[in-house]
This record gives C-alpha cells, sequence and structure tokens, in this order.
C-alpha cells in the first residue's frame, strides 16, 4: 500500500490538492501542523506505558519547541504582520512540545534528567536573548529581517534532526526507529506550508520548509528503499543508536553484523 502512495506522481498530485486547498481554505497548514506535532503521541503512550524513555532522544522535541517559540515570537503583529495562522500553530506547538519534554524529565534516568534540564536551559536562554536584541536593538523592517533568520535557521534545524536516523536506516537496512506515517506528516506539513508561504510571500517561511520537504521526501524514498529488508537485529540497532547519539558508532562492528545475518 505504501508503495502505492510513494509514487512521483502521488507527490505532484499532493503538491497540486494542497495549493487548491491553500487557495479556497488558508488554514488548512494550522491542520497539518497539528497532525504532525501529534504524530509522536505514539512514541510517548509507550514511554508512558514502559516507564522508560528506552532509547528515545529528546533533541528533537527540545529543538522543535525552540522553533516553536521563534515562530510564534515571529509571527506577532509587531515583528510580522498578518501572520496569524503561524502565531496559532506555533502556540500549539509549544504546549504539546513542552508536554514532551516534560514526560522525559519524568521518566528518564536521573542522569538524563539533568542533561535535559542543561538543554531546556539552553533552548530558553536562546529564545530570551534573541527575542531581547530584537526588540532593544531592531526596529520596523530590520527586526522582521532578524528574527525571520533566527525563525528559519531553528525551522532548518528542526526538519533536519532525523538525519542521524536515516543514517541508521541506510546503515542498519531497517525503518524501525523512522515510522511511515511520521516521515508522510514531515513532508505533507512542510509542503503545505511551503505552498502557503509562496501565496503570502514570506521567504523565511518557504525556505525552511522547501528544505522540509526535501528531507522528508528523502525519508519516504528510504521507507520505500528499505521496508521489507530484515536488516540488523533489534538489539543490534538500540546498540547502534546508542553509539551514534554518544558519537561512538563503529562502522566496522556493524558491517559485520550485517554479514552474519546475510550468512547465517
Amino acid at each position: 500500500m505504501h508503495l502505492l502512495v510513494l509514487t512521483p506522481t502521488f507527490f505532484w498530485i499532493l503538491i497540486i490538492i494542497l495549493f487548491s486547498f491553500f487557495s479556497f481554505f488558508p488554514g488548512i497548514g494550522d491542520v497539518f501542523g497539528l497532525l504532525l506535532f501529534m504524530a509522536p503521541l505514539i512514541t510517548f503512550k509507550r514511554i508512558i506505558r514502559k516507564k522508560s524513555t528506552e532509547q528515545f532522544s529528546c533533541m528533537p522535541y527540545l529543538i522543535s519547541l525552540l522553533q516553536c517559540l521563534l515562530a510564534a515570537w515571529y509571527s506577532l503583529p509587531f515583528v510580522s504582520p498578518n501572520n496569524l495562522l503561524v502565531t496559532v500553530i506555533s502556540a500549539i506547538g509549544i504546549g504539546l512540545e513542552a508536554t514532551y519534554v516534560l514526560i522525559f524529565l519524568i521518566f528518564s534516568p536521573k542522569k538524563g534528567k539533568a542533561k535535559i534540564c542543561g538543554y531546556l536551559f539552553v533552548v530558553l536562554s536562546i529564545f530570551s536573548s534573541l527575542a531581547l536584541v530584537s526588540m532593544l536593538a531592531f526596529h520596523g523592517n530590520r527586526r522582521k529581517l532578524f528574527c525571520g533568520f533566527a525563525f528559519a535557521a531553528a525551522c532548518i534545524m528542526m526538519y533536519g534532526s532525523p538525519l542521524s536516523v536515516m543514517r541508521l536506516v541506510i546503515k542498519s537496512k531497517s525503518v524501525e526507529y523512522m515510522p511511515f506515517f511520521l516521515s508522510l506528516s514531515v513532508f505533507i506539513n512542510s509542503t503545505s506550508w511551503s505552498i502557503f508561504s509562496l501565496l503570502g510571500k514570506d521567504p523565511f517561511i518557504f525556505v525552511p520548509n522547501a528544505a522540509g520537504t526535501i528531507l522528508g521526501a528523502v525519508q519516504l524514498i528510504l521507507y520505500v528503499v528499505y521496508r521489507d529488508k530484515k536488516g540488523v537485529k533489534k538489539d543490534e540497532i538500540n546498540e547502534s543508536v546508542d553509539q551514534m547519539r554518544t558519537g561512538k558508532l563503529q562502522d566496522g562492528k556493524l558491517v559485520d553484523i550485517q554479514n552474519e545475518n546475510a550468512n547465517p
């Protein structure tokens, strides 16, 4: 079923449909944005049920929280007028991402809690500093440019956060840690907001979401390529994820594991 969805024709039809929807219903972008923010609910249901964060990383949710904070600030009337839709979805995103981070704080081990608190302090410090500088040092269009660049950079970071998982998919030949519907949500959401920004002629929304569209498409292509392959064992994938996050991924060992599975 997924193979039928991921044909080139599907991509073009989807873009045309989204463009038509935005022409008549501009608020459809908020619907797709909400679906993207709610996509991790299955993951957090698992975390709460097992009372453990397992191998999941809090970093993507911290980056998403920063992106939502900067997007909300950028969309305020005294920075960038006529961006009410961005304000609404950003406010919802702040609430959801803050909830996800809180769940990580509750169920992470003691050492993990300290690390998350440190990263959260950095995120809030970055946002507070940028907001303060934009108010005191910039006015009018310069303030919009300054906040727009900051928002675009954070948005690209958010869409780029799955790159390490994409690398793992290629090496392990498994889509265990790259859910199909999350990748599809990224593609649809970023494509819809790219179209919204073209209609509204806002480059600060278009550039990061265009990058998100490309990254989302790459994730879907990887899913098609590796979805039917057995890959390495689940325990070895978990070990590789842990090593990747600590910067100690042993490429040779993973290759040996793949060879062993290929030649039982």
